[in-house]
């Protein structure tokens, strides 16, 4: 099944709007870990938003989703990946996740933390997220880098 969809950069406009999208997605799974605060889940965004790292997935017409993509001198963060609910499901997560990692000719292997017990884990999983480290709350994993 093929998704139609577009990366386009993000600009401080967006920034309310990926916030507001953080708290939808986020929320079951912070609610499960007893640790869902309203206004913390928003800040926490805002506080840190790196626009020159983040792209809004434009797929069907409109803004689906999120993804940002953090460089550090080892390795390369996936933060902020979220779909909205309405757009969940239907492969769109997979596609945008495909095409990061193999449009990317860079040598450092992918990073991501989930939440624990979080379905998005099955995701990473089959596009060869492996399991590094983790802790009550959290869940990191690496996709190694393919010879």
């Amino acid at each position: 099944m093929s998704v139609d969809f577009v990366l386009r950069p993000t600009v401080a406009t967006d920034a309310a709007w990926i916030a507001e999208l953080r708290a939808v997605v986020m929320r079951p799974d912070l609610e499960r870990l007893q640790r869902f605060d309203p206004v913390r889940v928003r800040e926490r965004f805002l506080n840190g938003f790196e626009p020159e790292h983040t792209y809004i997935i434009h797929s069907d017409g409109v803004d689906a989703g999120v993804i940002a993509i953090r460089p550090e001198p080892d390795s390369r963060w996936i933060e902020h990946f979220y779909v909205a609910p309405a757009h969940q499901g239907k492969g769109l997560g997979s596609a945008v996740l495909r095409h990061v990692m193999s449009a990317s000719v860079d040598e450092r292997p992918f990073r991501l933390d989930v939440l624990q017990g979080s379905p998005a884990r099955r995701l990473y999983e089959r596009h060869g997220f492996v399991l590094e480290s983790e802790d009550p709350i959290d869940v990191f994993m690496v996709a190694p880098v393919k010879p």
